[in-house]
């Protein structure tokens, strides 16, 4: 026979999911209620809107989903319902702007990608040589090239430099005057943090023009050293978290067996730190590679394709987007436009601009996408394996 004592200690002992819960489809059940009772009392006050049926709605879905969970579940799961919903809410309300932003990107770029002319996907091969009016025609492959370029000579001076930079404040400045200079090198990065893409796109502008004698010098390398400006804070900071999240007992494990500092380092913490130092890289190549003021000042804009780093102007991406844009609608005195240099006969269009940077920004969109990709690849095989 169970005693008193025996029964309340197995009460005590009952697991979360003995006690009464109710299955997921209730609260989507009350969600849809509060939906529609939104629409209803809308609709009757000749207010209705789909963000006012959305927000109305929701707001019910709180009241309806608490004060179901509070007959069926009890106060406590209660409690635990509405701060689900809450975070689910908040969640949707963030993801909402980047959602229909890729929706608008995605459904505008992608359709002008596909249609373009002569041939599908042409807009990627293409540049725009030769192109005037409206003619719907031409492509961003000069300013893909000019983009790509500029954006690998950022990466190629940011990146020594700020893993560099974040090595020697985990490893090295740890006393003395090595802990000073530290403290001045991480008070200069959080400084650098925060300076406007216009202000590393006018000191780019500035150091070309003092060293070079002519003043209208325009060349991609001026648009590298602005983006690098700009990177080279991002990639010391995410590169100094995460080497501080590599275990000391690796490091000391390595002293033991007497391999050098240098070779630890090499060998073990940035081995270990790998996938975390690739994924800051990539945040640092995306927070430049959209940049249009530092570019605007520096490489400017050309409509042909430019490979050369150290001569002449070069057309970027985040440019031609600005440069189309601006254009606006197009002027159609006919119903064709004739190419200057190849004599070809296009349709003219009057929205061919706004089009064209719909799909430059869809672009841009694709090249982040794929460089988070090859981060991702890069991490897992190389970073190191745990074994069971």
């Amino acid at each position: 026979m169970s005693t008193p004592t025996a029964v309340q200690h197995q009460r005590s002992m009952r697991r979360p999911h003995d006690e009464r819960r109710l299955p997921w489809y209730h609260l989507v059940l009350t969600g849809l209620a509060g939906l529609l009772v939104a629409i209803a009392g809308l609709s009757l006050l000749d207010a209705f809107s789909i963000a006012g049926a959305i927000t109305v709605g929701f707001l019910l879905h709180l009241l309806l989903g608490w004060a179901y969970s509070l007959l069926r579940e009890g106060p406590r799961w209660a409690k635990d319902r509405l701060m689900t919903l809450l975070v689910i809410g908040t969640f949707a309300v963030a993801m909402f702007p980047l959602a229909s932003l890729l929706w608008e990107v995605v459904s505008r770029g992608l359709t002008r990608v596909i249609a373009a002319k002569p041939d599908p996907f042409d807009f990627w091969t293409s540049s725009m040589s030769g192109i005037i009016g409206g003619a719907d025609a031409g492509g961003v492959f000069h300013a893909t090239v000019g983009t790509l370029l500029i954006t690998l000579w950022a990466s190629l001076i940011s990146i020594p430099i700020g893993l560099f930079t974040a090595i020697f404040l985990v490893e090295y400045a740890d006393q003395g005057w090595k802990k000073t200079l530290g403290t001045g090198v991480t008070f200069l990065v959080d400084v650098m943090t925060g300076i406007p893409s216009i202000v590393a796109g006018l000191f780019g502008l500035a150091l070309f023009i003092a060293l070079m004698p002519d003043d209208s010098v325009r060349m991609g390398i001026m648009g590298a050293v602005a983006l690098s400006l700009l990177m080279i804070p991002t990639v010391v900071r995410n590169s100094e978290e995460m080497l501080r999240l590599v275990p000391m007992d690796l490091r000391e494990a390595s002293y033991a067996l007497g391999v050098p500092k240098w070779l630890t380092i090499v060998k073990v913490v940035l081995r270990t730190a790998i996938a975390g130092l690739t994924t800051g890289i990539t945040l640092a190549i995306a927070r430049v590679i959209g940049e249009t003021a530092p570019l605007l000042l520096t490489v400017g804009m050309v409509t042909s394709v430019n490979w050369n780093m150290f001569d002449g102007r070069m057309a970027t991406l985040p440019t031609f987007i600005n440069q189309q844009y601006r254009a606006g609608s197009a002027n159609c005195m006919s119903e064709t436009v004739t190419d200057p240099i190849t004599q070809e006969v296009y349709a003219c269009t009057i929205t061919t601009n706004i089009d064209r940077a719909w799909a430059a920004a869809f672009t841009l969109i694709v090249i982040v996408m794929v460089l988070n990709i090859l981060a991702r690849l890069i991490s897992h095989y190389f970073s190191p394996k745990l074994s069971r």
